[in-house]
C-alpha cells in the first residue's frame, strides 16, 4: 500500500466514523434498531480500515488525524442536522485542532 492509498483509506475510515457517531443520537440510547445497526456496522468498518492505515502511517499520526477530522466533521453534523451552533471558544478550539493536524501531517517522517 502506498502513502496515498493509506490516506484514502483514512478518509474512508473518517467518513465511517462520522456516520457511526452521527447516528448515535438517533439510536435513542441504542433502543432503535436501525440507527444502532448503522452505528455498529460503520464503526466496525472504520476500525477495519484504520488497522490497514496503521500498516503505513504511524499510530499517532493516524489517530490524531482520524480524531481531529472526525471532531470537526461531527461539529458540522451538529450544526446542520441538529442545529447545535458552537460558540466562539468552540470555534477557536476547532480551528486550533485543524492547525495541529496540518502540522502533524506535514512535519512527520513517512515510511
Amino acid at each position: 500500500m502506498t502513502l496515498t492509498q493509506a490516506y484514502i483509506l483514512l478518509i474512508a475510515a473518517i467518513l465511517c466514523e462520522v456516520v457511526a457517531t452521527g447516528s448515535l443520537k438517533a439510536t435513542d440510547g441504542f433502543t432503535k434498531l436501525a440507527p444502532a445497526a448503522i452505528s455498529v456496522i460503520a464503526i466496525s468498518v472504520c476500525m477495519f480500515l484504520m488497522a490497514h492505515v496503521m500498516q503505513i502511517l504511524p499510530i499517532g499520526i493516524t489517530y490524531a488525524t482520524w480524531s481531529a477530522v472526525g471532531i470537526v466533521a461531527l461539529s458540522l453534523v451538529g450544526i446542520f442536522k441538529y442545529k447545535e451552533i458552537p460558540n466562539i471558544p468552540t470555534i477557536i478550539g476547532l480551528t486550533m485542532i485543524v492547525i495541529g493536524v496540518i502540522i502533524v501531517n506535514t512535519m512527520h517522517d513517512a515510511k
